[in-house]
């Protein structure tokens, strides 16, 4: 059951016939076990889609999405809350904005209220296995305590702690980008590989996450990933990890903004004012920005030989305003063998990509034993949930 669970959550959608394929269970197992899955209220079947093959169609199964996680993402500007079902899918998301950086205690405070809010909907129509909160910093999955997250000013936070408390759902909390990583393999531009390079650019600076065999690399506790601060220019500008030449220092949203002229905004209003700029100075920052992005990019290639490297945030703008010039600083700088294997995508999950992350964390323990799944919802979710809507934001 875990497993056919699991592969229904990553792929969304699966004929019979393809379940017995990719288990190798004979099919009345695959029919018993899909059976006790559409009992839990775990899956439904619906009427095939005309896959190809001979002999009757075999029905298709969806993973159910009265099934869901929390998600919570504090930033600098914001805190966003989010409903994350099986299968990957938004059902709700809630970005709350902040005068200031908030607090852990404050962007605790903001989550709690904004699910206290959805209590009745999630009480009536959704099984909830648990929140997962994604945070731009260093943090001890095992504990989720946040030791550092320099951009909020946080310091040894037991967040995870806080948030199970102040909601009374068991929680967990991961770095932002490490998520993210494992979000696009599920779901996204990673989809089918085994060992990708995340990155993500923002107003927190920058972060990354490795795949490696299919699997996150963590580290002793947690830490693995920290590619934002990947030595980059021996003159450089000093960061705020104690070192000089950092990728995050020489590679700034906010550079880009200034240039822009503009205060503030979002990624789409970035790349929009980039793209018509027409400003020599714009188009030497974005060289330069990529000039020092390549040379990380390069030492990344050369110690973890992936597949793909995954661009997110103001990163995939940059490769998106030169295209080709990543691809030739790494093929240019890295060894010749895996420079050639590596091919570099923006992300593709846009902006749910954190709540995707920040929800696999409940999912985890869940996925891992569904037959422990608690009662059926009282009533049944929606309609448009059930066939994937966009949700409301």
């Amino acid at each position: 059951m875990a497993l056919i669970t699991a592969m229904l959550h990553h792929h969304r959608v699966l004929s019979r016939a393809q379940i017995t394929r990719r288990t190798g269970l004979n099919r009345s197992t695959v029919g018993t076990l899909i059976g006790q899955l559409v009992a839990l209220g775990l899956a439904y079947e619906s009427a095939p889609s005309g896959e190809a093959q001979v002999g009757r169609p075999s029905p298709e199964v969806r993973p159910s999405p009265s099934t869901a996680a929390l998600a919570v993402y504090p930033e600098i500007d914001a805190v966003t809350i989010g409903l994350v079902s099986l299968g990957g899918r938004i059902q709700k998301k809630i970005r709350f904005p902040t005068e200031r950086i908030p607090s852990a205690t404050e962007a605790v405070n903001i989550a709690a209220a904004v699910i206290e809010g959805m209590r009745s909907e999630l009480d009536t129509s959704y099984r909830i296995t648990g929140a997962g909160m994604a945070v731009p910093g260093l943090v001890n999955q095992a504990d989720g305590i946040v030791r550092h997250a320099p951009h909020l000013g946080w310091r040894n936070e037991p967040v995870a702690r806080m948030l199970a408390e102040a909601t009374g759902y068991a929680c967990h909390a991961a770095n932002d980008a490490s998520l993210a990583a494992e979000a696009e393999l599920l779901f996204g531009a990673g989809a089918g590989r085994e060992n990708l390079i995340y990155l993500n650019g923002g107003a927190s600076g920058i972060g990354g996450g490795v795949i490696a065999g299919g699997t996150l690399l963590r580290g002793a506790s947690g830490y693995a990933g920290e590619l934002g601060h990947t030595f980059v220019r021996t003159a450089g500008n000093s960061c705020h990890c104690g070192a000089t030449g950092c990728l995050e220092t020489e590679v700034s949203q906010s550079r880009l903004f200034e240039l822009a002229g503009l205060a503030g905004g979002d990624a789409a209003e970035l790349e929009h004012a980039l793209r018509h700029a027409g400003s020599p100075e714009v188009a030497r920052e974005v060289e330069r920005q990529l000039e020092y992005l390549g040379t990380a990019l390069r030492n990344a290639v050369n110690i973890f030989n992936p597949e793909v490297i995954i661009l997110d945030g103001f990163l995939g703008i940059l490769h998106s305003l030169s295209p080709g010039t990543l691809e030739n600083l790494v093929r240019s700088g890295a060894m010749a063998g895996p420079a050639a294997e590596a091919r570099i995508y923006r992300a593709a999950l846009g902006a749910d990509l954190m709540m995707i992350g920040a929800a696999e964390l409940a999912f985890a323990q869940f996925l891992a034993d569904p037959a422990s799944a608690g009662p059926l919802p009282a009533a049944p979710v929606s309609a448009a949930a059930r066939s994937g809507a966009p949700a409301s934001t």
